[in-house]
């Protein structure tokens, strides 16, 4: 049981480093359409450049370990989840290709449909992971050999795709506080004045997810009243997302990012600590859900998959940080920038 668990922290904080890394330049794409001049857009995709193929590593790495530690959780929901995952997977190729291949040529026509591929793409996929996580969250069905047993138009439910908004709207707030960060002079500015304008619709929005999440969803209020310090982690959630706009009016935008990524590691962890020690749950027959026990791999292989971790973890978490080192401060185009 102790091995189950630290697997599955271990996955949760990878997806966590997934959603926080990925989250920005995903929101990034999200607003890129609506700066016009080719320099600022050029300078967006610029503030990524240098990250964005190694934010997408956490979430190859998550999903090893998925399969390592919790291979049925894996095969249900990597095939339960096929189209939409392969959509996602379309969408995080056309992301790269257009990155890549945007600035080689200057005609106008050649950048405008790279724009536009980067962008669609970026919000397709923000939306994809949240109605992903939706259906996670509000539960599959299962038989009971753990096999999906819906359809793919059964997970495009309300619930799943207000959460797939909801997750756009989230990604675009943190990407836009990364922008501003990176960036300076009018393309700074006007960025800095979408921030208050995207933090209230992410609010309002994350607002009525909760009691969309309380009407909806049966087995959270009860899971409250079990786990009261999952209230403490909610309530310090809101505490943080409401500093940001503090940290951006007094011009600390490296602060105002630590609050979105700090916002966006308890969001997770809310998740974490409410649907444990379920890992997929089955509805509306909970008896063929999946939890850290019934999905888990072997102990000796747990035990073995922990000690590369352990090795592998720290290399990851070397390489994030160097990256994020050498390529500090204000981007500045170059005759190599994209």
């Amino acid at each position: 049981m102790d091995l189950n668990v630290v697997w599955y922290l271990l996955v949760g904080v990878l997806f966590t480093g997934y959603a926080v890394l990925d989250g920005f330049d995903l929101g990034v794409g999200a607003m890129h359409l609506f700066v016009k001049k080719d320099e600022s857009r050029r300078l967006m995709l610029n503030s990524i450049g240098p990250v964005w193929d190694g934010n997408e590593v956490w979430l190859v790495t998550g999903g090893g370990a998925l399969f390592a530690a919790f291979p049925e959780a894996y095969a249900t929901v990597f095939s339960g989840f096929y189209l939409p995952f392969m959509l996602l997977l379309c969408c995080l190729i056309f992301r790269a290709v257009a990155i890549e291949f945007r600035s080689k040529e200057p005609w106008t026509w050649w950048r405008r449909m790279w724009d536009v591929a980067f962008s669609l793409a970026s919000v397709l996929a923000s939306f994809l992971i949240g109605v992903a996580m939706g259906n996670i969250v509000r539960g599959i069905p299962l038989d009971q050999n753990h096999e999906f047993t819906g359809t793919f138009l059964g997970l495009l439910n309300p619930y799943s795709l207000f959460f797939g908004v909801t997750t756009v709207l989230l990604f675009a707030m943190h990407g836009s506080i990364y922008v501003v960060m990176k960036t300076e002079g009018v393309l700074q500015e006007k960025i800095r004045s979408w921030i208050p304008k995207l933090i209230a619709l992410f609010i309002g929005f994350y607002l009525l997810f909760n009691i969309y999440t309380l009407l909806e969803i049966d087995w959270v209020s009860q899971v409250l009243e079990e786990r009261p310090w999952v209230v403490a982690v909610v309530t310090l959630n809101a505490l943080v997302v409401l500093n940001i706009p503090r940290e951006i009016r007094l011009g600390r935008e490296f602060l105002a990012f630590l609050s979105s990524c700090a916002g966006m590691v308890l969001m997770m962890a809310t998740f974490g600590l409410t649907y444990f020690p379920y890992m997929v749950r089955s509805n509306p027959h909970l008896e063929n859900s999946l939890t850290v026990i019934n999905a888990a791999s072997t102990e000796k292989t747990l035990g073995i998959m922990l000690v590369i971790a352990l090795i592998g973890v720290p290399i990851v978490l070397a390489y994030t940080a160097s990256i994020y080192y050498i390529f500090r401060g204000k981007v500045k185009l170059t005759s190599h920038s994209y």
